[in-house]
């Protein structure tokens, strides 16, 4: 029995003398004031503190093979080219950001090359270099890629815009300029005089061997996407509440787009006249060759007008405007929301529309103030024409097109259809200019979704308040 005691007692005491312990134990954590994660009530250093990445800094030109490593941050200043015969790869998840004052930008040079292949969880994102919360438009410059394609320009090739040296355009249609697939690009686009800016993506005389793949441009001071001639292809691209136009295209522009979508934030537009589509043979529409003549499927165009609201900076002009000699095709989309939907602009135009080589087939136009124009004075019967090219619609009503009610949604933005929309059917891919043309997925819904929600997880509708 007293040994039972004893056991006892001596077994108390150690649990006594393992909870004193415990009790008089500091607490561990990062003890560092000047460290991201410092905890005040840590006692202890327990190694864990975290500290401001230093950027690697990216200036001048790259004459040989680099490579940017997802470990490292790293930061544009002024304008950074690739040499022709360099080539810069950049890793999944990595972060490159670009300095204001300097405009920070980067220039693919022809026979340049990029490859920057992220993934869906793992996107290579170009950025402001401000805090989180203190970004702005034209924080930086932009990327623009310059290739060795086709364009309308005299002598075939052209100085590209925004005060940088690089040439742009040749003879070689299938130039490979590299890869952006899985990328973001937020805050870009300035002006480095008026009329010569830096957009968010210019592609200027690139190829059809480039990849452009899940790319989104956000918040740029100029247009989203622009081409300057070339070849290039691309699918799933996303304009997100950027200031000029949301897809510029000029100077003979022959490849073809898939799925993109654009939503405008209505208090942002610019002085020039903000549209979803621009679209030029070339400044002056001229005759020059190779005509601008592309083709763009499973488009959709949010424009400033909602269900809820026709409050909207003045600025905003249409969300398709056609001009100065365009033979662009638009096929399969849907255009909303703007004062204007399309416009056919000038005579030249007007008659490449008659002659079934500017093409505007199975669209829909809904919630604009006017759906269809043309310049004042001209005869063109736009309503005959639209009616009598395919099967295209005006769907006046927002109700009627049946989108998420999320669709406008600035932060947080849901795309998909309604299950009863029209948007889920009535796309054509058997007209003559694309039924042979095996870049198109053949899909049966217009506009840039049907069931699948192609931006998830890669983009971002926040990128003001996030942390990198």
């Amino acid at each position: 029995m007293k040994k039972k005691v004893i056991l006892m007692l001596l077994v108390t005491g150690l649990m006594s003398l393992a909870m004193f312990t415990q009790s008089c134990e500091k607490k561990k954590g990062c003890t560092d004031p000047a460290a991201l994660n410092y905890d005040p009530d840590a006692q202890k250093d327990d190694g864990s503190c975290q500290y401001v990445q230093e950027k690697e800094i990216l200036e001048g030109s790259i004459t040989t093979n680099k490579t940017l490593t997802a470990n490292k941050k790293y930061l544009l200043k002024g304008f950074v080219y690739v040499e022709s015969g360099a080539t810069l790869t950049i890793e999944p998840g990595t972060i490159i950001f670009g300095d204001k004052d300097t405009k920070g930008s980067l220039i693919i040079k022809r026979g340049g090359r990029i490859i920057a292949e992220g993934t869906p969880d793992k996107p290579i994102v170009f950025t402001s270099a401000k805090p989180a919360g203190e970004r702005d438009y034209g924080d930086w410059g932009g990327i623009i890629i310059c290739g060795k394609a086709p364009v309308n320009l005299p002598g075939g090739q052209g100085l590209v815009e925004g005060g940088v040296d690089a040439y742009f355009g040749g003879d070689d249609p299938n130039d490979n300029s590299g890869i952006l697939r899985y990328v973001r690009i937020e805050f870009g686009g300035i002006a480095f005089q008026p009329n010569n800016e830096i957009n968010g993506l210019t592609l200027a005389g690139v190829g059809s061997g480039t990849i452009i793949d899940h790319v989104q441009v956000s918040y740029s001071g100029d247009d989203a996407f622009e081409w300057f001639g070339g070849t290039v292809n691309a699918k799933y691209l996303v304009s997100f509440r950027n200031w000029d136009d949301d897809f510029d295209i000029d100077n003979g522009w022959s490849g073809n787009v898939q799925f993109a979508i654009a939503l405008r934030d209505p208090n942002i537009a610019d002085q020039s006249g903000s549209n979803g589509f621009e679209s030029d043979n070339d400044g002056q529409g001229t005759d020059a060759q190779p005509y601008t003549s592309g083709i763009f499927s499973n488009v959709t165009i949010i424009g400033p007008i909602s269900p809820t609201s026709s409050n909207y900076n003045q600025q905003f002009k249409r969300a398709a405007h056609l001009r100065r000699n365009t033979k662009l095709k638009i096929i399969n989309s849907l255009l909303m929301g703007f004062p204007v939907g399309l416009y056919i602009d000038g005579s030249l135009t007007e008659t490449n529309a008659q002659n079934g080589e500017l093409i505007f087939k199975s669209n829909i136009i809904s919630g604009c103030t006017n759906s269809l124009t043309v310049a004042s004075g001209s005869t063109f019967d736009i309503n005959g024409w639209f009616n009598a090219t395919g099967q295209n619609n005006q769907i006046l009503s927002f109700d009627d097109i049946k989108l998420s009610a999320n669709a406008w949604n600035l932060s947080a933005p849901n795309f998909l259809p309604q299950s009863s929309s029209p948007l889920l059917s009535g796309a054509n891919f058997s007209y003559p200019f694309v039924i042979n043309n095996t870049f198109f997925e053949q899909v049966s819904f217009r506009g840039a979704f049907g069931t699948t929600d192609w931006t998830a997880g890669w983009t971002n509708f926040d990128p003001q308040h996030t942390t990198y």
